[in-house]
């Protein structure tokens, strides 16, 4: 959440910020402002809104500088407004910090600083955070770098912070705990920015920041150091990701450029470790292992929102294929209630970014108790990746779009790779049935690309229902996880109330909902749960709701009963839910753009979760 952009060089800061800042929007899009010093001179634009409303606002005002930071807001500490955008000011006004965070004990420190005669003209905690750090640089008569280290010894909750000091006009200064932070390195300039997106046009060598680190940077020098004080070595890695990957290619939307772009992210997922023809899984990032895989008494997969749901896909298929108790646990309640973990258990943190914040403090304590750590997200270098004591990666891409499409099915390959896995190397599978799986991976690229031939025939649907003040998504099995999706990709995209239960559930109440005017959205492909499935179509029928049914090829009864059926092709009830998501998808996303929203930017909405 919040998007911060920085750079120090010899280019125009300006225009390298508000470029950044909306490449950035994503994570946050309540306001947005920018500081920029240039010589002694330091000024303070900033904006509710979007970006856009930023750049409209600076125009014809005094841009130029060669160092400058910049923030794009969700709101946790005060309603969006102008003055409560970033960034903020030291109350002598020397100082101006952005920030992406929570701190925690705000208040105390407020109450301080109040007791000091400082005033406050903002809601924030980060008002508070850079009132205090220059409140210690004027009492202990030290410098910006010395006053950050102190007060980030008295700070509690998260933070990334990047500061410009107006007696320092040829220096930044960055510090992280909890929330991410790259550092680009080009020649003779440094660019600080949330992830990489902003930093990929300028250069492809990096540094990903560490938690309690600090970084000092000058156009020609970066100095990283722990909080203690001492020196740490930048570790510069190489990004490969390309410009094209986070631009638009055509589309109207992000979202929908991702949507399409699924038969080739999978394909990413899968290639160099699937070969169905000679019969092979490799997964390199489990290698070592593997033999606590086949031994473990239990895997507790941890993750939040669109990975939720894609862990308890997980969760059938592993218990089917291995013979391994498997618990799916939203982070942000498994971190909080003491759970009995030890060793012998795996977790699996399941996140696109690889920066959630629940999901991050839930693997620290888990690896406290002894449990191995396994890692799938889609971020290189991101604090899940780096925490992890393995993984496998998703390489699905830059997701820009804020509501996950393509993460999610690449996530579903990966952990139905993971799963096959540890069962061949436990033996719980047969040689056929595990050639037959590998087979059925291999075809799922090209029978999402079948299913994406369904655009068309999705759009008309979602004109048809577009004004529906409710959904249900019902679905069984393997199925039911994806009528959680579409469901939050509905509740997301369009603002529609939608609800997503195991099919057969719906008789313990949701049925009391069921009339004329009610949406239903089966799941009801060709598995081993085909013939409840339609005994519940049959129930809602007979209460004059109307039946939107994805179904497989060839399926002779259930169209005879929908009133709107979507045809997918038949696949493997494990690969089934990479396929039947799609139209869900695209129905989540027709409908939100025929009610005239920005999808790629819902309301309230940001991409990475990095705040509790």
């Amino acid at each position: 959440m919040c998007g911060i952009v920085a750079y120090i060089g010899q280019r125009e800061a300006y225009p390298v910020v508000l470029k950044g800042l909306k490449r950035l929007e994503y994570r946050g899009y309540d306001s947005a402002g920018v500081a920029l010093l240039n010589g002694g001179d330091l000024k303070v634009y900033k904006k509710k809104g979007k970006v856009s409303e930023l750049e409209d606002y600076v125009l014809g005002k005094d841009l130029k500088s060669h160092i400058a930071i910049g923030h794009t807001r969700w709101a946790t500490h005060g309603e969006p407004s102008d003055r409560n955008a970033h960034p903020h000011l030291s109350e002598d006004g020397k100082l101006a910090m952005v920030h992406n965070g929570i701190i925690e004990n705000y208040a105390q420190l407020k109450q301080e600083l109040v007791n000091k005669g400082h005033h406050f003209t903002s809601d924030t905690d980060t008002e508070v955070l850079i009132h205090f750090i220059g409140e210690i640089k004027r009492s202990n008569d030290c410098s910006t770098e010395e006053a950050v280290r102190i007060a980030l010894k008295r700070v509690v909750g998260a933070y990334v912070i990047v500061i410009v000091d107006q007696d320092k006009p040829d220096t930044l200064i960055a510090a992280r705990k909890g929330s991410p932070l790259v550092i680009g390195v080009g020649k003779g300039e440094h660019f600080l920015a949330s992830d990489a997106s902003p930093i990929v046009e300028y250069t492809k060598e990096v540094v990903y920041v560490n938690d309690y680190e600090i970084a000092i940077l000058r156009a020609d020098e970066l100095i990283l150091k722990n909080i203690s004080n001492e020196i740490q070595t930048p570790y510069i890695q190489k990004l490969d990701i390309e410009l094209a990957a986070i631009e638009k290619g055509g589309y109207d939307h992000f979202m929908l450029k991702e949507v399409f772009e699924q038969p080739q992210t999978i394909f990413d997922s899968l290639r160099g470790r699937l070969d169905a023809k000679a019969g092979k899984l490799t997964l390199g990032g489990l290698r070592e292992h593997m033999d606590m895989l086949k031994e473990a008494r239990r895997i507790i997969i941890v993750a939040c929102g669109t990975s939720w749901h894609a862990g308890l896909v997980a969760e059938y298929m592993i218990e089917e294929l291995c013979r391994i108790p498997v618990e799916v646990e939203y982070a942000s309640e498994f971190r909080y209630r003491n759970p009995v973990v030890g060793k012998g258990d795996v977790i699996i943190a399941v996140s696109q970014s690889g920066e959630t914040a629940d999901t991050l403090v839930a693997m620290e304590s888990a690896k406290e108790k002894g449990a191995i750590i396994l890692g799938v997200c889609n971020v290189v270098g991101s604090s899940i990746a780096r925490l992890s004591n393995g993984g496998v990666y998703t390489h699905a891409g830059p997701e820009i779009g804020v509501a996950s499409t393509k993460a999610f099915t690449a996530q579903l390959a990966v952990l139905s790779l993971i799963g096959l896995k540890i069962a061949e190397a436990k033996g719980t599978i047969t040689a056929q049935r595990f050639q037959h799986l590998l087979d059925e991976l291999d075809d799922v690229s090209e029978k999402v690309a079948t299913a994406l031939k369904l655009n068309d025939q999705v759009k008309a649907i979602a004109e048809k229902y577009k004004d529906a003040r409710d959904f249900l998504y019902l679905g069984r099995g393997y199925n039911f996880p994806i009528a959680l999706e579409g469901a939050l990709k509905l509740k997301e995209i369009s603002y529609i109330h939608a609800e997503g239960y195991p099919a057969a559930e719906m008789k313990h109440g949701p049925i009391a909902l069921v009339d004329e005017n009610l949406p239903v959205v089966f799941v009801a492909t060709k598995d081993s749960y085909y013939e409840k499935i339609v005994s519940n179509i049959q129930e809602i029928k007979a209460r004059k709701g109307k039946v939107i049914a994805i179904t497989t090829e060839g399926d002779q009864v259930i169209p005879g009963m929908a009133d709107d059926v979507i045809v997918v092709p038949e696949a493997d009830e494990l690969v089934a839910p990479i396929i039947s998501v799609i139209p869900l998808q695209l129905l989540a996303y027709h409908i939100g753009v025929s009610k005239g929203y920005d999808v790629d930017k819902p309301r309230n909405l940001a991409k990475s979760v990095t705040v509790e």
